[in-house]
């Protein structure tokens, strides 16, 4: 008994591995949602579809459009929070904008967002100076800030409305509190933990080593997540239909779980995933209707930002890979031109245009 559990830790180290089960697992996933959409949507009519798009107010629309803005605007802090965090204080705010917007837009809808968000980070930071490590630790930080914040969000609410999430996860509602304190108290542990020292904090070894925030930036950090999931399920509210009512809580909660297993999916933009996870879990609203403002909801967070991203990223390219450096071979011309002067122009004249030819 003593060697046996070695001997299957090194047995599934070699025959499976957690990367190999990881994909398994976001097969099953995919597979799983897909077969539920289908069933789902089997008999649904295009046209109470239609009608149902007719019926979302366009005021909340604009404001559901407003809330995806300001949820992207809270993003940006993601990598801003983990630059700082790491010490990187020389790029600037910007910069962690344009890397979280891109990173997140791009890769969430093209999926396997660890390796498409990670590549396009690591194309923006470079030009600043950081390494595969020091990308490797931003995407960790901001992955945490995602988690804290869903498992605190998610916890509140389901803490106050247990049954919300009894619809998707099948669980008893008495089950579904305990998992919800279970999650404030694994917050409140790791709070706890960070207190007991700086030592405590570091993480890796070697050349690989990242010193965790602080408890109280960790509050921070949990306030980042927070909002920005508190702006996403305020577009998916201001988009339901209105009746039958439901609360705001009870719907984060659902949304939250539905994004949840998209990410867990890996699947591009979580289609599918996202998509059946919350048909299932509010079997109370129309198919019809529910389809339709899945549908807006999609434009307005996936479509619409990733269009954005892939031009924003394009057109920085094309600016870095084509326009300077003609700008750079014209001014090298032009510098060229000016140290040939003819004859008769004054040495005052020549000396001046040589000095800022060489100051480029």
């Amino acid at each position: 008994m003593h060697g046996l559990l070695p001997a299957l830790k090194r047995g599934f180290k070699r025959w499976i591995g957690w990367r190999r089960l990881g994909v398994a697992a976001s097969v099953f996933i995919i597979a799983f949602a897909v077969t539920t959409l289908v069933r789902t949507l089997h008999g649904i009519d295009r046209n109470a579809i239609l009608t149902g798009l007719a019926d979302i107010p366009r005021g909340n629309i604009g404001l559901a459009a407003m809330c995806v803005f300001f949820a992207f605007c809270t993003l940006t802090f993601y990598d801003f929070f983990a630059l700082r965090t790491i010490g990187k204080k020389h790029v600037p705010y910007r910069i962690a904008a344009l890397s979280s917007f891109t990173s997140y837009s791009i890769g969430h809808n093209i999926g396997a967002t660890v390796f498409t968000g990670g590549a396009i980070r690591f194309r923006i930071y470079s030009d600043y100076g950081l390494n595969a490590i020091d990308v490797a630790k931003i995407c960790f930080l901001s992955g945490l800030t995602f988690w804290l914040g869903n498992i605190f969000v998610l916890s509140i609410g389901m803490a106050i409305h247990p049954d919300a999430a009894s619809y998707m996860d099948q669980l008893p509602s008495s089950i579904n509190r305990l998992i919800a304190f279970g999650g404030l108290a694994s917050i409140g542990a790791y709070l706890v933990w960070l207190c007991m020292g700086e030592k405590r904090r570091e993480l890796g070894q070697k050349g690989w080593k990242v010193v965790l925030p602080s408890a109280p930036l960790t509050l921070v950090q949990i306030l980042i997540g927070v909002v920005d999931l508190g702006f996403c399920a305020l577009a998916m509210y201001l988009l339901i239909p209105a009746n039958p009512q439901i609360d705001f809580l009870s719907l984060s909660v659902v949304f939250i779980l539905a994004t949840l297993l998209g990410f867990a999916s890996h699947a591009p933009g979580s289609i599918g995933v996202f998509d059946a996870a919350m048909l299932v879990a509010l079997p109370e609203f129309g198919r019809e209707q529910l389809l339709a403002t899945l549908l807006v909801f999609r434009i307005l967070y996936f479509v619409i930002p990733f269009g954005l991203a892939i031009s924003i990223m394009g057109t920085r390219e094309l600016w870095m890979n084509v326009v300077e450096p003609w700008q750079e071979r014209r001014r090298l011309a032009e510098a060229c031109a000016q140290a040939n002067l003819p004859k008769q122009v004054a040495a005052m004249e020549r000396e001046r245009a040589l000095r800022q030819a060489s100051k480029r």
